[in-house]
């Protein structure tokens, strides 16, 4: 049961028996009032009795001297010097008055009393349409209201969403619309979250782009003095090691490029299968790699689709030399329609890169090896601009390792 049923219910409940409590306690008031009155008219026949049996010596009204019928109660009563009223039960309930007069006799009087006459039966009808009614309408109500804060609560959790999915300038506050309750007041704190995480990463991206320019050039320069060093090894270390902070340099201005959102896909006809075997070649003579250590399968007819053909070779360099990298050899590289799956055999991915996606300068587990953590990041970040699905998991084949799945969009020029 959702939020706006349990509501709806809480308050038709609350309602209800409010409305019963209330329904009782008028005709139990109603019932003592007439009771009350019942007394009093008994109690005045039998002052009137009294004082003309006192005055002409005979009885009037109906009053009867020393009733054998008279309830016990009511006889002590008269007989400690009170004049008082006494209401019998069933068979049949009867109202009697009696009191002292002279001769030490008991005058009394009785008269019937009939627990529900028709103006208690219409009482009764009244509330009980009217209870119905009531609860009736405030259900009706109560599923408004409900359904109103269900509506806005739901507008919330929508507005969070977006902003997990990335658009930081959602506002729950515009979704939820103007009120001065709780829901408004989680709104408002939602927006200040956005915004605070909006600032964070607007920081970082600048942070991230200003240190990627002000490298570059010093790298630049120390890669190639390292090239006019001498022969040798230590040469060669510091050659290598040039170049490894050329490429992270590279990698920090490519991830600066795609968190300013100026990344445009140049789309054209590409057939997926005949592409990748072609892609994995390149990368083959490109890094020096054995033949056998990357495998290229194509499942069912070639696929064409209409995407940027170089921003899917350099998804796939990465995706292939991070498996041979941090995993073991070989990689599988499968094609199925739109659908590139790219397999190694080491120990798999981290649970929290399947869970939350990669991240940048987060490498994984110890046993996958060391690194900066940015080929993966920048291969999703290349997915996002074609607007692919670029997911990570385990291989479901018998001997483990990780699993990259890239979906390319289907587009109106796509063709089997």
């Amino acid at each position: 049961m959702g939020l706006r049923g349990k509501l709806g219910l809480i308050f038709l409940l609350v309602s209800a028996l409010a409305i019963l409590v209330l329904c009782v306690a008028v005709y139990t008031q109603a019932q003592s009032a007439r009771l009350d009155r019942t007394r009093s008219f008994a109690d005045e026949r039998i002052q009137l009795a009294a004082q003309n049996y006192d005055t002409n010596d005979v009885p009037v009204l109906g009053a009867k001297l020393d009733d054998p019928d008279l309830p016990p109660q009511l006889r002590e009563a008269v007989l400690e010097g009170k004049r008082a009223t006494f209401k019998t039960g069933s068979p049949r309930a009867k109202m009697w008055a009696a009191v002292g007069v002279k001769d030490g006799k008991i005058l009394s009087i009785e008269q019937d009393y009939e627990t529900s006459d028709d103006s208690m039966k219409a009482l009764q009808q009244a509330l009980v349409l009217g209870g119905f009614g009531t609860v009736a309408l405030v259900a009706l109500v109560s599923v408004i209201l409900a359904g109103s804060l269900s509506r806005r609560i739901v507008a919330v959790a929508g507005t969070a969403r977006r902003i997990a999915a990335g658009d930081l300038d959602a506002s729950a506050a515009e979704a939820v619309g103007k009120g001065k309750d709780e829901v408004q007041s989680l709104a408002a704190a939602l927006d200040t979250m956005a915004s605070s995480l909006r600032g964070q990463l607007e920081a970082e991206r600048r942070f991230t782009a200003d240190v990627a320019h002000d490298l570059r050039t010093p790298v630049t320069g120390l890669t190639t003095a390292a090239e006019l060093l001498p022969a040798g090894r230590p040469s060669e270390l510091v050659r290598d090691r040039a170049k490894v902070l050329r490429r992270l340099v590279e990698d920090l201005l490519e991830i600066a490029r795609f968190d300013s959102g100026v990344e445009q896909a140049d789309l054209e006809l590409v057939g997926l299968g005949a592409f990748v075997g072609s892609a994995v070649g390149r990368l083959r003579m490109q890094q020096a790699l054995p033949p056998d250590s990357v495998v290229v399968h194509q499942l069912g007819p070639d696929v064409t689709v209409s995407t940027d053909s170089r921003r899917v070779e350099r998804i796939l360099a990465n995706l292939i030399v991070n498996g041979l990298r941090h995993g073991a050899p070989p990689v599988e590289v499968t094609v199925t329609g739109r659908t590139v799956e790219v397999v190694d055999h080491g120990n798999g991915y981290p649970e929290e890169l399947i869970a939350e996606g990669p991240r940048r300068f987060r490498s994984g587990m110890a046993e996958r090896g060391v690194g900066h953590g940015l080929g993966l990041t920048i291969a999703a970040g290349h997915a996002k601009v074609l607007g692919a699905e670029l997911t990570f998991g385990a291989s479901a084949g018998g001997g483990g390792g990780a699993l990259a799945r890239l979906v390319l969009p289907a587009g109106p020029e796509t063709e089997p």
